[in-house]
């Protein structure tokens, strides 16, 4: 059984001023460019038996710069909705809207609850550990998303991505030990 690879877009200018980006398409920037194409040489050369990819353009550029080639692009991929609270940081709601709010368990006003998420992020794993029969699997996408990823990944809910940072540009492998789920390495 092969590893699921999580490969996190490189910094756009919303990542970098700690905005919630979900279903806004912004680019990466220079310094995200240059994460990718580094992102690719550290995977050095790794062979992918599929490379699934969210549809947002921040996420597909950072898998061309860094290599990959795209067998399936998958919208359950995409960024967790914030609905609205989509472009504003979590200070600015902390401040403005909710002094109390936590997206892990609250979810976001007119976007997705965290069981939203994880549904979706099931779903991604299932399909990556069918195509991880043949061999290793690269999932690019998001923060947030991913980090929910790693947590149904090890069966906990998905609030559980709340303790799993997960910076621009990294990568995550996600594995078995005695054919039992578990992360091999977490944002390196």
């Amino acid at each position: 059984m092969g590893e699921v690879v999580l490969v996190r877009h490189g910094q756009t200018g919303w990542s970098a001023a700690h905005r919630h980006t979900s279903y806004t398409d912004v680019d990466l920037t220079p310094d995200g460019e240059e994460q990718a194409r580094a992102t690719g040489r550290r995977l050095g050369g790794w062979a992918f038996a599929a490379v699934f990819c969210s549809p947002r353009k921040r996420a597909l550029r950072t898998a061309r710069l860094a290599g990959l080639t795209v067998s399936e692009v998958d919208a359950d991929l995409a960024e967790w909705d914030y609905g609205e609270y989509e472009g504003i940081t979590t200070d600015e709601i902390h401040r403005t809207r909710d002094p109390h709010w936590y997206l892990w368990t609250d979810g976001c006003p007119g976007g997705e609850s965290p069981y939203q998420v994880g549904a979706r992020l099931d779903r991604v794993l299932a399909k990556a550990r069918a195509a991880a029969r043949r061999g290793d699997v690269a999932l690019v996408g998001h923060g947030h998303a991913l980090r929910v990823a790693g947590a149904r990944w090890v069966e906990l809910p998905p609030s559980a991505g709340g303790l799993l940072r997960l910076d621009t540009a990294t990568i995550s492998v996600l594995g078995y030990e005695h054919r039992r789920p578990v992360i091999h390495r977490w944002n390196s």
